[in-house]
């Protein structure tokens, strides 16, 4: 559970370990071959056996891919990963390049060369990435040519390291709130309504939600690696190693679920001749739509039938994270404490801020993991969006500075993400008014009523309105959805400047998490979970509207808020929010804490 402050992989990783990838291609006759981020079953946070651009290349982020030539070799990142990247990858080994400005696609449009083979792995890619990879070869004369056998996973050998097979636990009805029998009903009638005999899951978050059963395979998310194939009656065959099957697992199941092997995968797949199967090709890779096809079943192109409805949590999974929200809101007040008092004098480094934060969460009883490596940025380390502390860039805090801390819990009954930007020292008035700015955008989306049908880019700009005005901006989203006791970013829905098509409902989750960031000097990001809330009437009003209800529960450091520039109902809305973090939480703390959380949830 511990988070490690030491990078796993190092800067002579691309020099040691290319040359054994072009071996391997050069074996299969390949001129070069693609080693995308994601794995076989898109995880954002992967198992070290799974993490095969870290291995061919260094870099650790969480988003990226690598192209590797005969005689050349580029890495891909986008703008969180900027400096992260030169730091671990060797430079004469491989070109950075941006991954969104272009991209892989560009890449092989003027890497590549006519007649030239690029292998890929097709349990690795989307159909659609496929599509526009394959295009852009194609304009250079190269052929992407898929592969049998992964010859970066050939290289690696016996170095690699095992498929991780964490047992697969039930997730109670106390927590799911739906027994796994009536969600497989319903989203088999979901099937049966687009004219679809049966589906094929491969996101391990939706099969953890649809048969109500959790794991360990990935860390800091309680997923089962697996794949699933549910038919529209409701009965379905779960593909899971034999090494995670609990003895209670299958009873817990039932008889309308097949207990079957990965390996029974592919018979299983041509088992489905014939039938129109449901396949989203944004999760699902490019390897099970050739599998379906050439069994001669017909795919139906689909979103996940399982994303909305886990998305929209029902009563019991709302009830369950508001616990633990006031639960993490413990921890959260004993670690503002200790950062508002005994941290100002001793100015910890980065890495004790995270460790003691860490502390108060195991302190609980009840955490499970983080739900991400805590990001925890002393003075500018905070205005690099997506930093964590690792012993060799690790700062010390100092006053008159801001510490910026962006962390987050998995406990049984929720998922939790928070962002705190606190005060070292007496800040400066320039931080005051950023930070003021911040907490206005984040207050007018906590406050926002819509109606119907409204998507999260529609709210996006109530977030940096204040921000504009002063021609100031972010640059990541503001919101993104998050999972109950599974992962922290959890689509459908979204609340960000690029458009989003999925319309907020009611039981969603979302983050409020407005920042700005100034490079080589601070950072400030202020973030709440919250979910919406079902359409109530407004008095004067002739249609309901729905809302948000914040559920993160830990005062804002009121040294930062310039209070002359919230409006009187912006002042009241935080007054009010801090009267209900000191009413929930107060309770809870020992009396020294809670004497301190008395003054920092004061009315402005």
């Amino acid at each position: 559970m511990r988070q490690t402050f030491e990078e796993t992989t190092d800067r002579s990783f691309g020099p040691r370990h290319v040359p054994l990838i072009r071996k391997a291609m050069a074996d299969q006759g390949l001129d070069g071959f693609l080693v995308p981020h994601e794995d076989e079953h898109q995880n954002e946070y992967l198992p070290e056996a799974n993490d095969r651009l870290a291995w061919a290349t260094g870099f650790t982020g969480s988003a990226g891919a690598a192209v590797i030539l005969k005689d050349k070799a580029a890495v891909f990142v986008d703008g969180r990963y900027t400096l992260q990247v030169r730091d671990q990858v060797d430079e004469a080994t491989f070109e950075i390049r941006d991954l969104v400005d272009g991209g892989v696609p560009a890449y092989l449009e003027t890497a590549t060369a006519a007649g030239q083979v690029v292998g890929y792995d097709p349990r690795l890619h989307s159909p659609d990435a496929l599509d526009r990879l394959k295009a852009a070869a194609a304009k250079a004369g190269a052929e992407l040519k898929a592969v049998a056998a992964n010859p970066l996973d050939q290289a690696w050998g016996a170095q690699r390291p095992a498929q991780p097979t964490a047992p697969v636990v039930p997730q109670p009805l106390e927590h799911s709130g739906e027994d796994s029998a009536d969600k497989r009903l319903r989203i088999g009638k979901a099937l049966a309504a687009r004219n679809a005999d049966a589906t094929v899951l491969t996101a391990p978050s939706s099969i953890a939600w649809l048969f109500n059963i959790r794991g360990g395979d990935v860390i800091r998310s309680p997923l089962p690696l697996s794949q699933a194939i549910l038919n529209k009656d409701g009965t379905a065959r779960l593909f899971l190693d034999p090494a995670k099957v609990t003895p209670d697992l299958p009873a817990w199941l039932g008889n309308q679920v097949t207990l079957e092997t990965p390996d029974d995968l592919p018979a299983a797949l041509a088992d489905l001749k014939g039938r129109r199967v449901l396949v989203d090709p944004g999760l699902s890779s490019a390897w099970y739509f050739e599998a379906l096809a050439k069994a001669g079943a017909e795919v139906v192109r689909g979103d996940d039938p399982c994303a909305l409805p886990r998305a929209t949590k029902n009563r019991t999974e709302i009830a369950g994270t508001t616990e633990a929200h006031a639960r993490d809101g413990v921890a959260l007040a004993r670690f503002l404490h200790w950062l508002a008092t005994e941290a100002q004098t001793s100015l910890p480094d980065e890495v004790e801020v995270v460790t003691k934060l860490e502390g108060f969460r195991e302190a609980t009883g009840a955490l499970k993991d983080l739900s991400f490596d805590t990001i925890a940025g002393a003075a500018s380390n905070g205005a690099i969006v997506h930093y964590r502390p690792i012993t060799r860039l690790n700062k010390k805090t100092v006053s008159g500075s801001l510490l910026l801390v962006d962390s987050g819990a998995q406990y049984l009954d929720g998922t939790t993400d928070v962002t705190r930007t606190v005060a070292i020292g007496e800040p400066s008035p320039e931080m005051r008014e950023r930070f003021t700015l911040v907490l206005k955008g984040h207050l007018a989306l906590a406050a926002v009523r819509f109606p119907a049908g409204t998507t999260g880019s529609a709210l996006d700009a109530l977030a940096r309105m204040h921000l504009w005005a002063r021609g100031l901006d972010y640059d990541h989203g503001t919101g993104h959805g998050v999972g109950s006791y599974l992962g922290v970013h959890e689509g459908p829905q979204r609340i960000a400047k690029l458009p989003n098509f999925v319309a907020l409902q009611p039981g969603m989750i979302v983050s409020n998490e407005p920042g700005y960031y100034k490079e080589g000097a601070y950072g400030i990001r202020i973030e709440n979970l919250q979910y919406v809330t079902e359409p109530a009437p407004i008095p004067g009003g002739e249609r309901p509207m729905l809302g948000f209800e914040t559920l993160t529960l830990a005062p804002i450091d009121r040294r930062l808020i310039e209070v002359a520039l919230l409006s009187p109902d912006e002042r009241a809305q935080m007054d009010a929010y801090h009267a209900r973090v000191l009413a929930v939480v107060g309770p809870r703390l020992p009396a020294d804490v809670r004497a301190w959380l008395e003054t920092a949830c004061a009315p402005l």
